[in-house]
């Protein structure tokens, strides 16, 4: 097994705070520089699993600067540099409290939602006679408030969030229109790859100017769903499951093993072997959706390397 970084406790110079997410820790700098670091943690049903992935933060991470750069002509983002394999550095903004996710393709828990009986999904009305898997006639916005740690983020609609003022409503246009471009985007990059961009959620903040950007990770296999183009239709006709690139795959390895993150469930054992696994999905995840290969980073004394190359870059 490779080592994995599960917990960082750095102090930077000029270190205000620190936030300690699901996956990623969040340091703030003076002068509104934030250094987010990637670790390994995997988190689903949004509890956070008791081994790390090895190489997983750095996939996320590289995955994230890769499309945000590929996107930026589009939406500003938060991005300044990427001095490490785990780490991305950026413009301190307020988030906005709500993420905001984007659907293709009746998948996941709008097709739990849909099973259910449910024809509306936050405020927006899915067709009848659909399949598990069908693509919607146009992409729908199904926003998502955003769960403080261990809490299940929760359905809202956009009717709800101008309510209670949770974001304004020329603000809220704005991050409809941001995300509809970028899921645009990532639907044209995925299909050169051979792949469907299924659903995505973003996040976007505001930095001290009032400039809304986009934060967070993006088009990565933990925020994203996809399915290879290859075999879709046939797959859909003989009612058979999509062949998925995201981590789809351990939530129903957990579902298998008696665990949804309800209360009173315990978190089923993960055997070294079966996390190699998921670090070996991870890689393919990466290599098929950059369409680059994937290059391992020294992880002997992982903690040192990120102190090591951040430091070099605060010099510059």
């Amino acid at each position: 097994m490779s080592n994995t970084i599960i917990d960082t406790n750095f102090q930077f110079p000029g270190q205000k705070k620190v936030y300690k997410g699901k996956v990623r820790e969040v340091y703030t700098l003076e002068n509104d520089i934030l250094v987010m670091i990637a670790t390994d943690r995997l988190s689903a049903f949004d509890v956070v699993m008791p081994k790390g992935i090895p190489y997983k933060g750095q996939i996320l991470n590289q995955i994230a600067t890769k499309m945000m750069k590929d996107t930026e002509d589009l939406v500003p983002n938060w991005l300044l540099a990427t001095p490490d394999p785990n780490v991305a550095v950026g413009i301190a903004c307020e988030p906005f409290k709500v993420e905001m996710v984007i659907r293709g393709y009746l998948s996941g828990h709008a097709a739990r939602e849909y099973k259910a009986g449910k024809r509306m999904i936050c405020g927006v009305p899915m067709p009848d006679g659909m399949k598990e898997n069908d693509q919607f006639p146009s992409p729908i916005i199904t926003p998502a408030t955003k769960a403080e740690k261990g809490d299940h983020d929760e359905d809202i609609s956009r009717e709800d969030i101008l309510k209670r003022g949770i974001v304004s409503e020329t603000d809220y246009l704005q991050l409809e229109d941001y995300t509809r471009k970028l899921f645009q985007r990532g639907t044209e990059i995925a299909a050169e790859r051979g792949l469907i961009l299924v659903d995505t959620k973003y996040e976007f903040g505001k930095t001290k100017e009032g400039k809304i950007v986009l934060i967070d990770e993006i088009h990565t296999p933990d925020s994203s769903r996809y399915f290879y183009a290859n075999g879709y239709q046939e797959r859909q006709q003989k009612g058979e499951p999509q062949k998925q690139l995201s981590k789809e795959f351990v939530r129903q390895w957990l579902i298998q093993n008696g665990f949804q993150g309800l209360e009173g469930q315990q978190v089923p054992f993960m055997s070294d072997e079966y996390i190699e696994t998921v670090s070996e999905r991870y890689i393919e995840l990466y290599e098929n959706i950059t369409g680059e290969a994937f290059v391992k980073a020294d992880v002997s004394k992982i903690q040192e390397r990120i102190e090591k190359n951040f430091l070099a870059y605060l010099k510059h």
